[in-house]
Parts: C-alpha cells; structure tokens; sequence
C-alpha cells in the first residue's frame, strides 16, 4: 500500500490559481497530497467573489471545490498562536497582515507547510514561529 503523502495547506494565491487551471498541480508537489485550507481561505474566497458580484453558476464552483479539501478551523490554539505571533512581529517592529498571520498560526498549530507563492510575506514566520514553506 502507498505511502499517503503528508496534507498540505495551500494559500489562497495558490487556491485560486488551482481553481483558474493555471498551476500545474504535479509540477508543483500537490499531486497525491490532501489539500487543505485555512478559514481565512474560505472568507478571502467569499470576500472576493462577493467584491465580483459573482453569479450562482460561479458561486456553486467555490463551494464544489471547498467541498474537496479539508478546512481547517478557527480555536483556542489558533486565537493564541495568532496573538503571539502577531505580538512579537509588532515588538520586533515588523507588523505583518492581519490575514497572513492567522494562516500562519493555523499551519503552525496543525504543524502542516504552507503551499504559497507569496513567499517573502511568510519568511518572518519561518524565522520566528517554526512555519514551513512549499514554495510553488
């Protein structure tokens, strides 16, 4: 039996270049992985189909594809995790965006890498929280 290869949370630049058809899944190192994504995912999807006015045709193509991969959920860990890694960035003098930082904090509590290429918005976590990045 095949060796399943490890889950992996994708960024939301990621979600939605795979949903365009316009990343190339293999070439990547997503193939044959479960696909995950943050809540924060699922808002920012929401937010921008809403901004889009999208019709119900468009509307039915996010939720077919949430239904997909695994959401990973808003608790206690991820609340605290976020405040003290978005409190640490502002002692450094670095705040970071509201939205990347509760990505991060839920890869780091899962202990899951984050598929992203908006790479230098997470490398601060990488230094400073333990994230790990699958840069594609």
């Amino acid at each position: 039996m095949a060796e399943v290869e490890r889950p992996i949370v994708l960024d939301t630049d990621v979600v939605s270049l795979t949903m365009r058809g316009q990343l190339d899944v293999d070439a990547a190192g997503l193939y044959g992985r479960t696909w995950c994504v943050s809540f924060v995912t699922v808002g920012e999807l929401v937010q921008g189909a809403a901004a889009a006015d999208w019709g119900l045709r468009r509307w039915t193509r996010i939720a077919d594809w949430l239904r997909d991969v695994v959401v990973l959920p808003y608790d206690f860990n991820v609340a605290t995790t976020w405040g003290l890694m978005s409190g640490s960035a502002k002692r450094r003098g670095h705040p970071r965006p509201v939205n990347d930082t509760w990505t991060a904090a839920v890869c780091v509590v899962n202990d899951l890498p984050l598929a992203t290429r908006n790479v230098k918005d997470f490398e601060p976590y990488v230094h400073h929280n333990g994230l790990v990045l699958a840069p594609v």
